[in-house]
């Protein structure tokens, strides 16, 4: 029996549990609120996300004691939001994940620092790139509950490894299959998030499918213009982990970060906007990231910059998709 870590009590966390917890992996689940820890003990469900999904604890070990859930297991998944991931590691030794693998289900990067939650892991616990996987979709938590049809994909560069943590997750409703790209599949995670809030704000600004077909295929240009320069070797974007998640993130009515883009779209502010979503849009602080990090590589950006100056510079999304609409083909 695999023992797997997973670090977050959010919906994506919930998701993966209830993936490998069925296919018998024994899940030591670590959330930060005791009282949702006793609630799954109880109940055998998260009563914040997913809260249909019933867990069997046989194979589910829900606990607030990170080190004793770090230390039993050899895959270690962070699902905490990019923003909280110091702070929910904070507990830990710099040792503490040696020859451990880990998977970051993360789709953002360390703010202020500007780096991808691998490189992170890297330099602060020592973890070499051969002993980390993300995890990319195109899927989403909600429909992994309702066991709807479902693809991931594991980036790697050690392909041996991410075949292994793939035959973790397959499933009658799930398919999982590696691929050679660690940082561009993470870089595309962080973008698509952006660009699903730009889609937001275009809803709310009352656009319509026409404006954002070719926002979208925009967008698709300029993480390809963004990757070329950050990491420059071949990959083949319409690929599911990078055009299939961008799709996904854009559209569904799922996507926490179209919902907050909504919002901000509607008038609201960024502060109301995270009040009443109760959750993290993860793009919210990933478009600042990279826009910081394009200040060096220089890289045509509009959706991106367009976000950025809505959001952190307070410019109208009215005024500034007037702007931007003129800068799309």
């Amino acid at each position: 029996m695999e023992k797997i870590a997973v670090i977050g009590g959010g919906s994506w966390a919930s998701a993966l549990v209830k993936i490998l917890s069925e296919n018998k992996s024994q899940v030591h689940w670590w959330m930060r609120n005791e009282n949702d820890v006793q609630h799954l003990i109880n109940y055998r469900h998260n009563p914040r996300y997913l809260s249909g999904v019933t867990y069997d604890l046989n194979y589910v070990k829900p606990s607030t004691d990170l080190r004793n859930v770090v230390a039993v297991a050899d895959w270690v998944i962070l699902a905490v939001p990019a923003a909280f991931v110091q702070e929910a590691l904070s507990g830990l030794e710099q040792h503490a994940l040696k020859d451990k693998v880990l998977i970051s289900a993360i789709k953002g990067m360390i703010p202020k620092q500007n780096i991808l939650i691998t490189d992170y892991l890297g330099q602060q616990y020592d973890v070499p790139n051969s002993h980390q996987l993300v995890i990319a979709g195109p899927c989403h938590a909600e429909e992994v509950a309702m066991e709807k049809q479902s693809y991931l994909t594991i980036g790697s560069y050690d392909l041996p490894t991410a075949e292994r943590f793939c035959e973790l997750l397959r499933n009658r409703y799930v398919k999982a299959n590696p691929l050679d790209d660690l940082d561009g599949v993470e870089y595309c995670a962080v973008i698509k998030n952006i660009i699903a809030l730009a889609c937001g704000i275009a809803r709310g600004l009352n656009y319509g499918d026409n404006f954002q077909a070719v926002l979208v295929s925009n967008a698709m240009q300029e993480i390809e213009r963004f990757l070329h320069a950050a990491m420059p070797i071949h990959r083949d974007l319409n690929g599911s982990a990078y055009l299939g998640d961008l799709l996904v993130t854009a559209y569904s009515q799922f996507s926490r970060n179209r919902t907050f883009g909504n919002m901000i779209g509607h008038g609201y502010t960024v502060k109301s906007a995270q009040i009443e979503m109760n959750m993290v849009a993860e793009g919210y602080y990933a478009v600042q990231s990279i826009y910081e990090l394009n200040k060096k590589l220089k890289v045509d950006m509009p959706i991106t910059t367009a976000v950025y100056l809505i959001l952190y510079e307070r410019i109208a999304p009215a005024v500034e998709f007037e702007i931007l609409k003129e800068k799309l083909t």
